[in-house]
């Protein structure tokens, strides 16, 4: 089975499992593809982020995090958030990909070429294709910051200058030529060959940071997955700098309450979740940051003496005070399950929708501005220092169950992503929902979003009055927003049972697609 918020990526990830390739095959050839039919979202100018569980139980989380530039002069007192000076950090996407394809060929007697999980994508490129809704709906959510993203509106529009229309087709010639490039030679040409001298080129030329010896340096890592006991299995995340560890520390603390006691969707199940999140965000913002420059106390954050002691500060009957540090960024879910037993859960990321807004040149590329995600606290764990990692939002995961089932999932949306999750899973492994019930549900998001810089409590209004007026009278600010809503993030779920039968779901907030595989 595949899932990712666009079709035609979803069906190339199909397509390469029909045809003998694996779990990691498929999902870094619909990485590849979301690049060219989801650029506002994701692409070889961003960071992506893999967990891959092979069929004997190993799970390998892949981080591809672009590093700061070298060079930080000028950031003293301000991180820009769009144009050429917020191109701070490398670009970690093409380094992950290609160390989940080595894995593939090592570890999951991988079939298929490296030019194999490029050329559908070249293809789509080359000849077009009908643009998404989504591409439009963010485009035209950034018409007022026009003058911001000149890239962007030059070439992402018609040739008149006016958004797509739903019917049109577009051609990406330029980033069919860059993926043919990387087809050919990897991640060499991208990181240190005539590629890499292209981006140094245009980076001096705009005037960003980066130079041709920040890019021959970026690494991808592969390390073992941080794990948490949740129910009868275990839960899988990345390690810092990404937050992965708080979506584990929300569910630990879950798992110190009985749900089986409390309705689903009811006022009590929100605000358990709600309250939950308050405090592993706590965490989060006093403590994660790249462990090769700050002291990251995974152990402790995750033993459960801890999340006991934070599971007695949860006040069921009243809503903790929360103002807290709002985390922008839109990313892609992949999910993807082979045959054999394999599964892999995937993100990619330019940041913000449309990245930092500066096109490379002539090579269809976006480079993300993640670097905004720094602090300039000199005191604080992820401040800006040469060299360093950012914090990152992205946190894909995996749920292996004691009976050999296993849940694939993870979600588009920054700081909701957390949140997201910890509503899914509980639905998922709680209270037993198929993956669109759960997918489908009305959900939260605690904080500032895209469009909102207060705050409150943001709630789909088809969690029904009641729930509303309960939520109310624990002390939770309100914002009701329309249900289905597409900024409560675009999760995908994949759940295969003890017998190996397989339903997935993309959430019904966007237009994506999962396709299962006979």
């Amino acid at each position: 089975m595949v899932t990712s918020p666009s079709a035609l990526a979803s069906e190339i990830g199909a397509s390469i499992l029909r045809s003998g390739g694996n779990a990691v095959e498929a999902a870094v050839a619909v990485a590849i593809a979301l690049g060219v039919t989801y650029p506002h979202f994701c692409g070889l100018g961003g960071d992506a982020f893999l967990l891959v569980s092979g069929k004997d139980g190993e799970v390998i989380s892949i981080s591809g995090i672009g590093q700061s530039a070298r060079n930080i002069t000028g950031y003293e007192s301000q991180l820009p958030t769009r144009g050429p000076r917020s191109m701070l950090t490398s670009a970690g996407a093409l380094s992950a990909y290609e160390n989940a394809f080595e894995y593939s060929c090592k570890k999951l007697h991988g079939r298929k070429r490296w030019k194999d999980l490029f050329d559908p994508s070249i293809e789509l490129a080359r000849n077009g294709f009908e643009i998404s809704e989504s591409e439009r709906f963010w485009l035209g959510f950034r018409e007022q910051e026009k003058s911001q993203l000149p890239d962007i509106f030059e070439h992402f529009t018609d040739p008149s200058g006016l958004p797509y229309k739903s019917e049109q087709y577009v051609r990406r010639a330029d980033l069919a030529h860059t993926l043919s490039r990387v087809a050919h030679s990897g991640s060499q040409d991208f990181y240190m060959g005539e590629l890499a001298k292209e981006f140094a080129c245009h980076f001096k030329e705009v005037g960003g940071p980066l130079d041709l010896d920040d890019l021959a340096i970026t690494k991808a890592r592969v390390e073992p997955a941080l794990k948490i006991r949740y129910r009868q299995g275990t839960l899988y995340a990345h390690p810092p700098p990404t937050q992965g560890v708080t979506t584990l520390e929300i569910m630990g603390i879950l798992n110190q309450f009985d749900l089986q006691k409390i309705q689903e969707g009811s006022a009590n199940h929100y605000h358990l979740l709600i309250e939950a999140i308050k405090l592993a965000f706590i965490d989060r913002n006093r403590f994660l940051g790249d462990p090769d420059f700050a002291d990251v106390p995974i152990d402790w954050l995750l033993s459960l003496d801890h999340l006991k002691q934070l599971s007695q500060q949860v006040d069921l009957k009243k809503a903790r005070s929360w103002p807290d540090v709002f985390q922008h960024g839109d990313t892609v879910f992949v999910g993807t399950v082979d045959a054999m037993g394999n599964s892999v859960s995937l993100l990619a990321t330019v940041y913000f929708d449309w990245g930092s807004g500066v096109v490379m040149g002539d090579t269809g590329i976006i480079w993300h501005n993640r670097g905004a995600a720094f602090s300039l606290d000199p005191t604080h764990p992820n401040v800006l220092r040469p060299g360093k990692r950012p914090f990152h939002t992205l946190n894909p995961g995996l749920y292996l169950k004691d009976n050999g089932a296993k849940i694939i999932y993870g979600t588009q949306g920054a700081d909701g992503q957390p949140q997201t999750l910890a509503a899914i899973l509980t639905r998922l492994i709680d209270y037993d929902m198929t993956p669109l019930a759960a997918l489908s549900s009305p959900r939260f998001l605690l904080g500032k979003t895209f469009s909102s810089s207060t705050e409150n409590l943001k709630i789909e209004e088809n969690v029904g009055a009641n729930v509303m007026t309960s939520l109310e009278l624990m002390d939770h600010k309100l914002e009701v927003l329309s249900a289905l809503n597409p900024l409560m993030g675009h999760p995908d779920a994949i759940l295969v049972d003890p017998q190996g039968n397989v339903q997935g779901a993309h959430d019904p907030r966007s237009d994506g697609l999962a396709i299962k595989v006979s």
